[in-house]
Formats: C-alpha cells, sequence, structure tokens
C-alpha cells in the first residue's frame, strides 16, 4: 500500500513572527495541493518525512514549538540559498 502524502507550508516574517508558524498541513490530496501551490507559486518544497511528522501535531497559525527550531532553521536556510540561485 502506497504511503499518502504529507505536507506542510510554514510562513516566517522576522518582522512579525516570533518563531515559524504553520499555516497550511494535510495528507494525501490536500498534501498534493499544497505543493502544487507551492510550485505553481515558485516557493521551494523541501521533503523531510521526519520533519513533517513533527509539524502535522501542531495547529494550523501556530507557532512552531522551541524544539523543532533547529531543524526548521536549516530548511528556512536551504529555501534562501535556492531563491538566491539564478535560473
Amino acid at each position: 500500500m502506497e504511503e499518502k502524502k504529507k505536507a506542510v507550508a510554514l510562513r516566517y516574517d522576522p518582522q512579525k513572527d516570533r518563531a515559524p508558524v504553520v499555516v497550511a498541513k494535510g495528507r494525501g490530496e490536500l498534501a498534493e495541493k499544497i505543493i502544487e501551490l507551492a510550485k505553481k507559486e515558485g516557493i521551494p518544497v523541501v521533503e523531510d518525512r521526519n520533519l513533517v511528522e513533527a509539524l502535522l501535531r501542531i495547529e494550523v497559525f501556530e507557532e512552531i514549538p522551541p524544539v523543532l527550531y533547529e531543524a526548521v532553521a536549516r530548511v528556512l536556510v536551504f529555501v534562501q540559498e535556492v531563491r538566491k540561485r539564478p535560473f
């Protein structure tokens, strides 16, 4: 049996947010739509199954807990680097 896709979208604006905030999350078709929309909008998509599992436990519009800061920071740094690359 094929495992359902899972996705979590985060927002982090250091001017507004104390920590990254979960803005969308889902499994199956909803996860596929989140990924599709991100790609359509040019938002980099990072696959980290363990991190997604942890983030799925957080409610939408809640900040991530401090225990996830380091893992999410690595993803945010990667996303910033991808956005800087010329295409």
